[in-house]
């Protein structure tokens, strides 16, 4: 491979989380590079390549200067990629960009080993860096911070995207940048507005993707409903482009949603739309104590209407370990948006980011937290550490079960009229009896799902195993769990220490 890789004295790069990902930020760089563009080449990766394969890879390109792109999920490996760039080939100038070393970046080990750290927005400014290094004009300071540039003098990065990346991977748009809202534990909170592209240029970049044939559209827009006037353009733009295959995703303002934008909603098919509408908390102390500005009856009237009225997708985010937040309020709010029925909840776990105020509150509530990334949260003087574990375990059987969609009957019995209650009960008794809790073989779930209905929820087990097996034929899978089998024990054995791995190994297609 690094046989025909092109000679690049730059090179832009980063260890996205999967495949399809692509690095939006890294195109921005890539189509600002003025009459550097030609002497510069874009190369991603993902986090599970070994750091060997990614340097011998990047050193084909014979670079002089490498910019990374570092996020919280690509901070450790990026840390031993750069290592080993910097004992083979000191000479190359390494550049690092992007939100985990735009703050407090002095104890990165990863900005210690690097040259330059650009914080901030470096459409412009890796450019401008490339050209004074390349000339030998070296600056003197490690740490450049990149001002936001004024969003109409960029180039849209949207033609960087190829051929493969249309085929193959997400496409990633933005019509705005920014947030005007301070909710502590997001960085966002550090933006002092929204700022918009020029509409009609943004979209004339969306028309040219979907001539080439991009139909699934993902907007980062933290507030894509903030302006409605906008919004409703942007709609109607697609709607004049609708087909089978279109699919958008915007992230949803759930108390603002006007008669207008309903009526534009409402006009979208089955699989078209997605929305993902960050709740966090249903506790109005807790949304004062973060800053979080939040109608909660407004909130639930709109989402009583989206998932009665409309074929949306609802991708909806709770958030465990906020500050005031204990197991019994979090339950609270858990079991209000169940009861609103969206087609999935993200049960995530505080993190902290790093920059993101929400840090002002660990001394007055006693939060600790991981001092590796992702820097979750490990205990607080409202959740302690031992229910915080049990916490993330619930967050990820819950994933498992309550949003993979293989479990649509199990779901109704798994959580009857106590969704909070019953699901951590659930959670408790599969960890102490499967002890696991990634790389489960599908149909070992299934059996460990019966169990637990018939055992600790008490659910009759007949109507246990109706709803199973109909969940289980609707997957697709053709295997035949222990319940669905006539004169055959249904509970899985959990293996002896030592034995899981080559178990697991010979389910690895079905291993959830």
């Amino acid at each position: 491979m690094n046989s025909v890789s092109p000679v690049s004295p730059i090179v832009l790069t980063t260890l996205n989380a999967r495949y399809f990902h692509a690095a939006l930020g890294l195109r921005y760089l890539l189509a600002n590079m003025g009459d550097l563009r030609p002497a510069t080449v874009l190369r991603e990766f993902i986090i599970t390549q070994p750091p060997l394969e990614i340097v011998e890879s990047l050193l084909g390109h014979q670079p002089r200067i490498i910019g990374f792109g570092v996020y919280i999920w690509n901070v450790s490996e990026t840390t031993q990629v750069v290592a080993l760039l910097k004992q083979i080939r000191p000479d190359i100038v390494i550049v690092l960009g992007g939100p985990e070393v735009s703050y407090e970046w002095e104890t990165q080990p990863v900005a210690q080993l690097a040259d330059h750290v650009l914080t901030g927005p470096a459409d412009r400014a890796f450019g401008e860096l490339s050209r004074r290094l390349l000339s030998g004009d070296k600056p003197a300071e490690k740490t450049i911070q990149a001002e936001p540039p004024a969003l109409r003098e960029l180039v849209m990065p949207y033609r960087e995207y190829t051929e493969e990346d249309i085929a193959q991977r997400l496409i990633y748009v933005e019509a705005s940048r920014g947030c005007p809202f301070r909710c502590e534990f997001c960085l966002s909170a550090l933006d002092k507005t929204a700022w918009p592209f020029d509409l009609d240029r943004f979209l004339d970049e969306m028309d040219i993707l979907y001539q080439r044939g991009v139909r699934h559209f993902k907007f980062v827009d933290r507030t894509f409903n903030l302006k409605i006037d906008t919004s409703l353009r942007i709609l109607e733009f697609f709607l004049d482009r609708l087909d089978e295959r279109l699919f958008l995703h915007f992230e949803l303002i759930p108390d603002h949603l006007p008669e207008r934008l309903k009526a534009a909603i409402r006009r979208f098919p089955a699989g078209a739309l997605q929305f993902e509408i960050g709740i966090q908390t249903f506790n109005p102390a807790v949304q004062a104590l973060i800053s979080r500005k939040q109608d909660n009856a407004k909130t639930e009237e709109n989402l009583r209407w989206l998932r009665g009225q409309t074929q949306a997708h609802l991708h909806t985010d709770l958030i465990v370990g906020l500050p005031g937040e204990d197991m019994a309020s979090f339950a609270v709010g858990f079991d209000r948006l169940v009861a609103l029925d969206p087609h999935e909840i993200q049960v995530g776990i505080l993190k902290r980011l790093r920059g993101a105020p929400i840090v002002r509150h660990d001394e007055s509530h006693g939060i600790r937290y991981n001092p590796q990334p992702p820097y979750n949260i490990l205990c607080s003087d409202w959740i302690d550490f031992a229910d915080m574990q049990r916490l993330n375990r619930f967050a990820r059987y819950w994933d498992l079960l309550g949003n993979a969609g293989r479990f649509q009957r199990g779901k109704t019995l798994l959580l009857g009229d106590e969704p909070f209650a019953r699901f951590m009960a659930f959670s408790d008794w599969l960890y102490a009896t499967a002890g696991q809790t990634h790389q489960f073989a599908l149909e070992r779930l299934f059996d460990w799902v019966y169990q637990g209905l018939t055992g600790p929820l008490a659910v009759a087990a007949a109507v246990a195993e109706d709803a199973l097996s109909q969940d289980y034929r609707a997957s697709g899978a053709r295997g035949c769990p222990h319940f669905m089998r006539p004169d055959t024990p249904s509970a899985p054995q959990r293996k002896p220490a030592g034995h899981g791995a080559s178990r697991q190994a010979r389910h690895v297609k079905t291993a959830v």
